[in-house]
């Protein structure tokens, strides 16, 4: 079982359940922690090798990880708590993995916020996919990570969220990194996917206006989807949640309400 942890709202049923990037940990949610647990119960997961989720036996020996298996290390903890359905809230590798879950457990899933959402992986991104393939088991791992890291946050307001995830990134081995990034071996059919088929269950994406690696997708499949809405943060980057911290809590809260509100 995954490490996770839980913040109960005796005045609320509804539940939001928070979904971390790769190389992140539930750490990265510190900014939205307060407001959100005004208003709904919270969990908040590590994924696996991530956080605190890192020394659990039965992963030693795995060689490959799948989107399906990290999926089901989700499902599994919401099974144990006996939470029926939940509002999900992701970041950037993690909002594939709440679309993994949308799309084989669809009555768990009541909405989905995707900050940061990953959809499709364009030119200069594939790119740098097997650039990292290539060298992943001959340089160490965090010169791979740091350099993504300033490839897909290069700006100087994106400074705070590309230091936090290349901090939490540092507490990651070698063999852990080499693992999640073999998954992307499998994402190209996947995101297809998930850009043809569309779901009934409302999707909000907040993208950050200078997210130039991933926005342009998010906003083809907004005007294709009709559940799905997409909310633009003005001067941000890839990591909407740090960045405008304010702003992401202020609108994505309002769009949870709103749903609650509409049952």
């Amino acid at each position: 079982m995954i490490n996770y942890s839980i913040y109960k709202n005796n005045l609320s049923k509804e539940w939001v359940t928070f979904v971390h990037g790769a190389g992140g940990s539930s750490s990265i949610w510190f900014k939205q922690i307060r407001e959100y647990k005004k208003h709904f119960n919270i969990l908040l997961l590590d994924l696996r090798g991530h956080g605190r989720s890192k020394y659990h036996i039965k992963n030693i020996f795995e060689k490959k990880y799948t989107f399906s298996s990290i999926a089901n290390d989700i499902v599994g903890v919401l099974k144990k708590e006996k939470i029926d359905h939940s509002h999900f809230v992701g970041i950037s590798l993690g909002t594939i993995l709440i679309r993994h879950i949308a799309e084989f457990y669809p009555k768990m899933v009541k909405s989905m916020v995707m900050g940061g959402a990953i959809m499709k992986l364009n030119f200069r991104s594939q790119l740098l996919m097997k650039l990292g393939s290539a060298f992943k088991s001959i340089v160490p791992y965090i010169w791979i990570y740091k350099l993504f890291a300033f490839i897909i946050m290069p700006y100087k307001n994106h400074k705070e969220s590309r230091l936090l995830f290349i901090n939490e990134a540092k507490k990651l081995y070698q063999k852990e990194f080499i693992r999640w990034f073999k998954l992307t071996s499998e994402i190209n059919p996947l995101l297809k996917l998930f850009r043809q088929v569309e779901l009934s269950i409302p999707t909000l994406y907040v993208m950050g206006s200078q997210d130039y690696m991933f926005l342009e997708p998010i906003k083809l499949i907004t005007k294709e989807h009709k559940s799905a809405e997409l909310l633009v943060v003005p001067d941000c980057g890839h990591v909407v949640n740090i960045e405008k911290s304010n702003f992401f809590n202020t609108q994505t809260i309002y769009f949870l309400n709103n749903l609650v509100i509409k049952k």
